[in-house]
């Protein structure tokens, strides 16, 4: 028998993860052999070689009759824009937009398959739109007789968990299915959610990761950077999104247009020098942060420069709600140009926080009470949980 790369590194012990692909592709693509194929992806969908997966699909023979894909279309468009279906002009093949004038696969898209195959890189983050693609394009599935298989990827964020459940009066498509801020599941587990959550009849199947554990750091698994999306392009910038992805909702610039995206925060008006001072006298941990001063390329305050800190983080543990509630409550009492607005309100899934934090005041007693709900949804997913490791409560 022919040793492969992956038996060769495996074999030597080294650290390997393999995500969904990669089993695929040890396999050369078996199950999908002789199966008329929607693949639902984006630009994330390589191996952990960066080899494209579409083109390790069709080399093996596969058939791929259309490609469903979310936000940021396949050529990795800006955030929010909108685009029509087109033709690959490469694979001429359709290329379905799930982030245009529909969200969901209606039955006529879904015509001439029999499965439909999911794999895109997510954060762990309920504000993250690919994982409402998800579970639309499940309930599509399960509405028109599909079968469905996620080829699972890391959470580069691991298993930890906070924040309050997403209420049903306040879900959108940056917020939904009673999901917490941060809810520690790979797409796999997350797809498992969902068809528990809405009690889908529907035949899902995941292709598991290999080698992975809930508690690995992403610089442990041995993968490259996959960039997700355009406002994502390193891992630290994912960890401090991770929190700061709320100041999208006030306007403080959350370093849209920089090259350091959720890292640098500010604003033309901001008195950093102040900021900085309070933000000292808390005991932080898994980061460091410094006076910063940048100017947006695009975004909030294009060509202005901006007053602020930038953030340097060492660990995905760090809790980067924490820090942006502090960051606001200092600005709130500093500042009486901070604004904060309904957007905020519902990337939280929740219309308290603004509040308080408009009023110099910090919502301590409020995230000890999101505790509960953390633990509700950790034991509903108790039993879905496909590798070793817990679930856990992010620190505050």
């Amino acid at each position: 028998m022919m040793i492969t790369q992956y038996d060769k590194i495996v074999k030597e012990g080294d650290i390997l993860v393999l995500q969904g692909i990669d089993v695929l592709v040890k396999d050369d693509f078996k199950i999908l052999k002789n199966r008329k194929i929607g693949l639902i992806t984006n630009y994330s969908f390589v191996d952990r070689n960066m080899k494209l997966g579409i083109d390790l699909m069709l080399e093996s023979g596969v058939k791929i009759v259309k490609i469903f894909t979310p936000e940021h279309g396949f050529f990795q468009l800006p955030d929010a824009q909108e685009f029509e279906d087109i033709f690959h002009p490469v694979y001429n093949l359709p290329l379905i937009s799930l982030f245009g004038k529909r969200k969901k696969p209606t039955s006529e898209d879904l015509e001439g398959l029999d499965l439909l195959v999911y794999d895109i890189q997510d954060v762990g983050l309920r504000y993250y739109t690919f994982i409402y693609t998800l579970a639309y394009c499940m309930e599509a599935a399960s509405e028109n007789g599909i079968e469905f298989l996620i080829l699972d990827r890391v959470n580069p964020l691991g298993g930890y968990v906070f924040g309050p459940r997403m209420p049903e009066d306040m879900s959108s498509f940056v917020g939904g299915y009673a999901l917490p801020l941060r809810y520690g599941l790979t797409p796999g587990e997350l797809g498992l959610y969902f068809k528990k959550f809405k009690k889908l009849s529907l035949d899902l199947k995941v292709v598991k990761l290999q080698g992975w554990r809930r508690d690995m750091s992403f610089d442990e698994t041995g993968l490259f950077w996959n960039t997700p999306s355009p406002g994502l392009p390193t891992y630290e910038s994912t960890i401090c999104y991770s929190g700061t992805c709320l100041f999208e909702g006030t306007n403080i610039s959350e370093g849209r247009g920089t090259t350091k995206p959720f890292q640098f925060i500010g604003a033309p008006w901001m008195k950093n020098h102040l900021v900085y001072e309070e933000l000292k006298k808390e005991n932080w941990k898994g980061f460091m942060f410094r006076k910063r001063e940048f100017v947006p390329m695009f975004g909030k305050y294009t060509g202005q420069v901006c007053w602020g800190i930038e953030f340097l983080p060492i660990s995905s543990d760090t809790n980067f709600f924490t820090v942006t509630f502090k960051m606001l409550q200092i600005s709130s009492v500093i500042h009486e140009e901070l604004e904060i607005n309904e957007w905020f309100d519902t990337l939280m899934g929740n219309k308290r926080i603004s509040e308080i934090l408009k009023n110099g005041e910090f919502p301590g007693d409020i995230m000890e009470e999101w505790k509960k709900e953390e633990e509700d949804f950790m034991n509903f997913v108790d039993d879905l949980l496909l590798y070793q490791g817990k679930l856990k409560h992010l620190p505050r």
